[in-house]
């Protein structure tokens, strides 16, 4: 059984044991996070597609971690007139362990 769910403006192909790490959410370490947003669910090969989501489901995961990617290097240049900006970004994550799907 997996489900794909929609958080943080992306979507993700998740099942019960996965693993993920999706743009920061508003949690602790530890807490249990649900998302309602399900816009597909599929079980024992049956295929349930949401308009746009399917109604009552949702999946529940736990947070396992915060944290910040790895640094991007933004490296503005302009030939011949001595323009020159470095910016560095971590974007922040959200590490999460699915842990049920409810359908």
């Amino acid at each position: 059984m997996y489900a794909i769910i929609q958080t943080g403006g992306k979507q993700y192909r998740v099942a019960e044991g996965d693993v993920l790490i999706i743009e920061k959410l508003e949690a602790e370490e530890g807490d249990v996070v649900e998302f309602d947003q399900v816009l597909t669910v599929v079980k024992e090969g049956k295929v349930v597609v949401g308009k746009p989501v399917v109604e009552g489901a949702k999946v529940t995961a736990k947070v396992e971690a915060q944290g910040k990617g790895k640094k991007i290097l933004v490296f503005k240049y302009k030939a011949k007139s001595n323009y020159r900006r470095r910016k560095g970004h971590r974007q922040p994550y959200t590490k999460v362990v699915i842990e049920k799907i409810e359908a």
